[in-house]
């Protein structure tokens, strides 16, 4: 048996703004680095192995906070875009609140929720769980074969598609999963690689309302 960590980035301002951020670079603001902190606690029984992180910046930091609070200088790190969020094309930058006054909120909830509803230059929650999955199949499901503590520091949407594969759920119950910034989804990983077990720790209440 082993242990699977997936790890949502902390707060950004972008974040803290209500904007679509997708694979714009922006950094933690000083919550996110808090919040941060305040998740690593929550990990300190759990030997880590072996870490995977998205290439941008605000889940690099996250990452590193968490390395640092528990003191996990040594360990095999590999950053891999295939665990970046999803873009929102077209809407990148964008305050969500004001592109819902826009568009109504059936179209609203299409966007920013749908399994495959396009975005202009961007992509859909489809399109991220076919680039992630295969990335986790090939990758790192073979690290919690070989009996290795695995933690995935990722984006939302990122993080939304895998559980999706992870716990097997429909196309209705993806889209209505909502993973909170720092939150920890914790898995026991069985010797063929099945989930066990599930808990959330650094359980963040206001999930995707923000």
């Amino acid at each position: 048996m082993s242990y699977l960590i997936l790890v949502r980035h902390g707060k950004s301002e972008w974040n803290k703004l209500g904007l679509w951020t997708g694979w714009q670079d922006v950094p933690l603001n000083e919550d996110g680095r808090e919040e941060a902190k305040k998740t690593a606690g929550f990990l300190q029984d759990i030997p880590i192995q072996k870490a995977y992180s998205a290439t941008l910046i605000r889940v690099a930091e996250t990452w590193e906070i968490i390395k640092n609070t528990l003191k996990l200088g040594n360990i095999s790190t590999v950053f891999h875009k295939a665990l970046n969020e999803r873009s929102y094309g077209i809407y990148t930058g964008k305050n969500k609140w004001q592109v819902k006054e826009e568009v109504g909120e059936a179209e609203f909830v299409k966007i920013r929720r749908g399994w495959d509803h396009p975005i202009p230059e961007g992509e859909t929650l489809e399109d991220v769980y076919n680039r992630i999955v295969p990335y986790y199949q090939n990758t790192i499901q073979t690290d919690l074969k070989n009996g290795k503590n695995v933690i995935i520091v990722a984006c939302g949407t990122s993080l939304r598609a895998l559980v999706k594969y992870l716990e097997n759920l429909t196309i209705n119950e993806v889209c209505a999963l909502e993973i909170g910034l720092a939150e920890a989804h914790i898995y026991e990983i069985g010797e063929r690689g099945q989930v066990l077990s599930k808990e959330i720790r650094a359980e963040n209440k206001s999930k995707g309302k923000i």
